[in-house]
């Protein structure tokens, strides 16, 4: 966090911010972990959060959704940093806290879509010249991930996007290696079966 209480970083900018814990004189004097909070989240932001909301956007499908969703962890992160037994796996309590909350999302988007069923008009077709072939055939694979069971989607999402280690994953949702193997070969072959004979 800079000076203003402002997380800096590249990427997109979300509309709330993690706020300073009392001055930096203050905090070093006083030899609080708040400022050690500040920093680390400061360096954590930086260096994850474009990950962590391309880790959400794959299980929201919105990009505003996803950012909200990951500014959320890292402010409760910051909220509960004294807790943090660990502080060296702060980043995989911030990626289990990003399933986590996409999870809660889709959740209340499905109760709403339920609810709206009834009353929901057919889309209207977009112009014939909107989606180029290379977008196209990305939302094909994603329509397909997103059709999986949630754990499989989640396995998939953070190992072939991500890239992430099957004990980081574990890590990540709180299951064992052997369970991240499991849904990893079920999801992969659930995956080909949706996507055979698409127009790839």
């Amino acid at each position: 966090m800079g000076t203003h209480g402002k997380p800096r970083g590249t990427g997109a900018r979300p509309t709330t911010v993690i706020t300073h814990v009392g001055t930096e004189d203050e905090a070093v004097v006083s030899g609080s972990r708040d400022w050690d909070a500040d920093r680390a989240v400061e360096s954590l932001y930086a260096a994850h959060w474009r990950q962590l909301v391309r880790l959400s956007v794959l299980l929201v499908r919105d990009l505003g959704t996803a950012e909200e969703v990951v500014q959320d962890a890292f402010v409760a992160m910051h909220g509960h940093w004294r807790r943090l037994r660990d502080p060296d796996k702060a980043l995989s309590y911030l990626r289990q806290a990003v399933v986590n909350r996409s999870r809660s999302v889709l959740r209340h988007r499905g109760v709403v879509d339920r609810h709206a069923a009834r009353e929901r008009l057919p889309d209207p077709a977009g112009p014939a010249d909107e989606p180029a072939l290379a977008r196209a055939r990305r939302e094909v694979v994603l329509d397909a991930l997103r059709a999986l069971p949630g754990r499989q989607r989640e396995v998939l999402a953070l190992r072939y996007y991500l890239d992430l280690s099957e004990a980081d994953i574990a890590d990540a949702l709180g299951i064992s290696r052997g369970a991240v193997k499991s849904h990893a070969s079920r999801g992969a072959a659930a995956l080909r079966v949706l996507l055979d004979g698409a127009d790839l």
